[in-house]
C-alpha cells in the first residue's frame, strides 16, 4: 500500500533507513548495556544518575591518587584521635611533631660506639713517619701533567681548608653565621682561582679543639699533590678585601707563611706574636716534618695540659690553660729558630690575620678614604673574630658586640660582591640591598669599579695546540 502511494524507488530508500535505524538502536542499547555492566552507572537508576555516574567514574580515574592520599591521613587522624580519646591533643601532637623549634635535636645525633682509647705509653704521631715524599710527589706530577702544581708562571694551585663540629653549634644563630663565613670565602675563593675544602669531620678525636687542623692537613697535602699551597683559615675569620692578591712570588723560598712578627717571636717569645688561624703552607718534605713537631703538644688530656703548664711558663703573657696550637707554634719557633726558621716568613705587610676589635668600627674611613687591594690597615685582607666564638656557648666578648661587628665585617666584604652586579647594602649594618646601577641593554658594555668580574689574575692563558 505504501509502495502504491510513495512510489517504488522511495519507498525502497524509506525501507532501507528504517532498517539501518533499527541496526543503530540496536548498537545503542548494548552499549548501554555494556556500560552498566562494567562501571555499575547509575545502578540502574533515572537518565540523570547514569550521566551523573559516568562523569565521576572518569573524573575519579584523574584524582584518585590525589584523592586516596587525603583519604588515608584523614583515617590516620581519626584513628589518632580516637586512640588518644581527645581530638585537639591529637591535632596537637601532630603539630608539635611537625615543630622544628620544639624538635629535640640530641635524637638524632647519636654517635655510634665509643673513641678509641689512646695508649698512655705509645708516643702520638700524627701517622706513619714519610721521608721521601718531595721524591713521591715530584714523580707524581711528572707522570700526571694534567694536574699541574703551577696554574701559570707565580701562580701556585692554592686550596683554601676551613671546617665546623661535625655537630650543630651550642647556641640558636650559630650555624647562619657560620654559613655567611663560609659563603664568604668562596666568594673570594672564586675571584682568585683557589679551591676550597670544607670539613666537618674530626678525623682524630685526640686531637680535638684548637689541635683538630693538623690530622687534617696532612691528610690534605699527602692526598693532593698538585696542591703547591695549602691555605688553612679558621671559621670564626672572612675576606674583607676581595681584591686583593696574594703575593705568591715573594714567597718562592719559603713554606710556612703566617701573619706576625720577627721580633715578637723570636725576641719575646711572645704567645701572640703569630696568629695560626690564617697561614699558608707549601706541601713538601719540610711541611709534613714540621707538623710531626707540631703535633705531640695536641693530644687531648694530661699530655695538653702538661704541655700548656710548660708553654705558660716559657712565653710572655701567656694565661694558664692547656696548650694550644698557635702558642705551641710561637715556642718551637723559638727554641728552634736554626732548624726551622730560614723556611718560615712571617707576614706583617699586609693583613694575612686581622685582629677585628681594631679594624671593624674603621670601616667607614677606610671606604672614605681608601680602596680594595691594598690588603694592609688601610683595606684589611681578613678580619679574624677572635674570641668570638660564634658557634660556642660562651665568647671572650658580648655576643650583641660580637654578632653586630661580624654583620659589618660580612657586608664590608659582600659589598665588593655585590658592586659586580649593580648592588650594595643598604648600610654595613643591614641585610637589605639597593640598586647602584642602572640596567641597560648593553650588559657587556658595563665595567665593575673593582674590576673583580674579569680579574687579570683569574685569567688562564690557553694552549697554543
Amino acid at each position: 500500500m505504501f509502495e502504491k502511494y510513495l512510489g517504488a524507488q522511495r519507498w525502497r530508500k524509506i525501507h532501507r533507513a528504517l532498517r539501518h535505524s533499527r541496526v543503530t538502536i540496536l548498537c545503542l542499547v548494548l552499549t548501554v548495556v555494556v556500560l552498566r555492566g562494567t562501571i555499575g552507572a547509575g545502578k540502574f537508576g533515572t537518565p540523570e544518575q547514569d550521566f551523573n555516574e559516568i562523569r565521576d567514574h572518569f573524573y575519579s580515574r584523574k584524582r584518585a591518587e590525589p584523592h586516596r592520599v587525603l583519604v588515608e591521613v584523614q583515617t590516620a587522624q581519626s584513628d589518632s584521635g580516637s586512640g588518644s580519646g581527645s581530638g585537639s591533643g591529637s591535632t596537637n601532637d601532630n603539630n608539635d611533631s611537625n615543630n622544628y623549634n620544639t624538635f629535640d635535636i640530641s635524637k638524632i645525633l647519636v654517635d655510634e660506639g665509643e673513641d678509641e682509647k689512646p695508649d698512655p705509653n705509645k708516643h702520638y704521631s700524627l701517622g706513619p713517619k714519610i721521608s721521601n715524599w718531595d721524591n713521591q710527589r715530584s714523580r707524581w706530577l711528572k707522570e700526571n701533567p694534567n694536574f699541574p702544581n703551577f696554574i701559570r708562571p707565580n701562580k701556585p694551585r692554592v686550596l683554601l681548608v676551613t671546617g665546623s663540629s661535625p655537630k650543630p653549634c651550642e647556641n640558636p644563630v650559630g650555624d647562619h653565621y657560620l654559613l655567611k663565613s663560609i659563603k664568604n670565602k668562596i666568594d673570594y675563593c672564586r675571584l682568585h682561582g683557589v679551591e676550597v675544602f670544607y670539613n666537618m669531620a674530626l678525623l682524630d678525636a685526640e686531637m680535638a679543639g684548637f689541635w683538630a687542623k693538623l690530622p687534617l692537613i696532612r691528610k690534605l697535602l699527602l692526598s693532593h699533590p698538585e696542591v703547591e699551597f695549602l691555605w688553612w683559615m679558621d671559621s670564626d675569620a672572612m675576606f674583607t678585601d676581595m681584591a686583593f692578591e696574594v703575593p705568591w712570588e715573594r714567597y718562592k723560598d719559603y713554606n710556612f707563611v703566617m701573619h706576625g712578627w720577627n721580633e715578637m717571636v723570636y725576641d719575646q717569645k711572645n704567645w701572640i706574636g703569630l696568629n695560626t688561624g690564617s697561614f699558608l703552607l707549601r706541601n713538601c718534605q719540610w711541611s709534613l716534618d714540621i707538623l710531626d713537631a707540631w703535633a705531640p703538644m695536641g693530644p687531648k688530656g694530661k699530655i695538653r695540659d702538661e704541655a700548656g703548664k710548660i708553654l705558660t711558663r716559657e712565653l710572655k703573657d701567656r694565661p694558664v690553660f692547656e696548650a694550644d696550637d698557635q702558642s705551641a707554634m710561637v715556642y718551637i719557633l723559638a727554641t728552634q729558630r736554626e732548624k726551622w726558621g730560614d723556611k718560615v716568613y712571617l707576614e706583617n705587610a699586609y693583613y694575612l690575620h686581622g685582629y677585628w676589635g681594631i679594624l671593624v668600627d674603621r670601616y667607614e674611613e677606610m671606604i672614605e678614604n681608601h680602596h680594595p687591594g691594598l690588603g694592609d690597615h688601610r683595606w684589611p685582607l681578613v678580619t679574624h673574630f677572635v674570641g668570638c666564638k660564634p658557634c660556642g656557648k660562651f665568647g671572650d666578648y658580648p655576643v650583641e658586640r660580637c654578632l653586630k661587628q661580624m654583620d659589618r665585617a660580612y657586608n664590608f666584604g659582600d659589598n665588593q660582591i655585590l658592586q659586580m652586579y649593580g648592588f650594595t647594602h643598604k648600610s654595613l649594618g643591614s641585610r637589605r640591598v639597593k640598586r647602584v646601577r642602572n640596567e641597560t641593554s648593553n650588559p657587556l658594555e658595563v665595567k665593575d669599579e673593582l674590576g673583580l668580574l674579569h680579574p687579570s689574575f683569574k685569567s688562564v692563558k690557553a694552549s697554543s695546540s
